[in-house]
């Protein structure tokens, strides 16, 4: 469905690249159909030789120059960015948001335009290909504008459609969630290392276990319940580490953590 689009991306930064790069890497579009915009000239010279597409100091001359609209600018600065770029819009244009915790409703009304807007809320890991992103489209939204939202962010990892009341726990949950695999990945080299195994070693350990584990989930589609059920053998060690982690109140600790980042998540931009 992109084929034959234009897609400008505001703010090149490490998201906005890996959404280019995947873009391009994966036969979606091709380098000359993706436009950038940056404030820097270091910038605009690392987006032109780094992602190879052409690059602009002005927001305007990329919707000039665009089909699809994606803001990858933070928060606090989408207000301003919408501003900037509303007198330049088309209704014929799609903009999309990555930009937490913006509403498609906030969009809309700093937009001042009768255009489809659609809310993504992408995580880091889209920059290896293995991303997880949310959609959900605003009031001028069609299924189709959706389906171009998918097919970009399909370029760089998974993608869900959700209601839009759901998305401060997205935020919460598959946003923030890679800082909570780090510590947990982190905590179990630790581990390793007390028990004697050399930190490097120990961290490929930790690392590649919770990769295979979460491959496990998403290739078997089995509740991680049953997973780990399937690990825990009678009278093994295996329990007795679970023991300990419901000792230490794990589970409802990793549960707190996603409730309270949905919590702030909630109050970082009002509409």
């Amino acid at each position: 469905m992109l084929s034959g689009k234009k897609v400008g991306i505001i703010g090149v930064g490490k998201l906005g690249e890996a959404l280019a790069l995947g873009l391009i890497k994966n036969g979606v579009l091709k380098s000359s159909d993706i436009f950038g915009s940056a404030k820097r000239e270091s910038s605009l010279e690392r987006i032109r030789t780094k992602v190879g597409i052409d690059a602009f100091a002005s927001n305007r001359d990329v919707v000039a120059h665009s089909d699809i609209v994606i803001l990858a600018v933070k928060p606090q600065n989408i207000a301003k960015v919408c501003k900037e770029i509303r007198s330049a819009l088309k209704p014929t244009q799609i903009v999309i948001s990555v930009a937490a915790s913006v509403s498609t409703s906030y969009l809309e009304e700093h937009l001042e335009v009768e255009i489809p807007v659609i809310r993504a809320m992408p995580n880091t890991p889209s920059l290896i290909n293995a991303g997880m992103t949310a959609i959900c489209g605003g009031r001028f939204a069609t299924k189709e504008h959706l389906a171009l939202a998918e097919e970009i962010f399909a370029s760089v990892g998974l993608v869900v459609n959700l209601d839009e009341s759901l998305f401060d726990g997205v935020t919460a949950l598959s946003a923030s969630g890679p800082a909570y695999i780090y510590v947990v990945i982190e905590s179990l080299a630790e581990a390793g290392v007390k028990l004697g195994i050399p930190r490097d070693v120990s961290t490929l350990l930790a690392a590649q276990t919770m990769l295979g584990s979460a491959k496990l989930v998403l290739d078997t589609k089995q509740h991680p319940a049953l997973l780990k059920d399937s690990v825990t053998t009678p009278a093994g060690c295996t329990i007795d580490g679970l023991l300990e982690l419901e000792d230490g109140r794990l589970r409802v600790t990793l549960i707190k953590a996603v409730v309270k980042a949905a919590e702030r998540a909630s109050q970082l931009v009002k509409t």
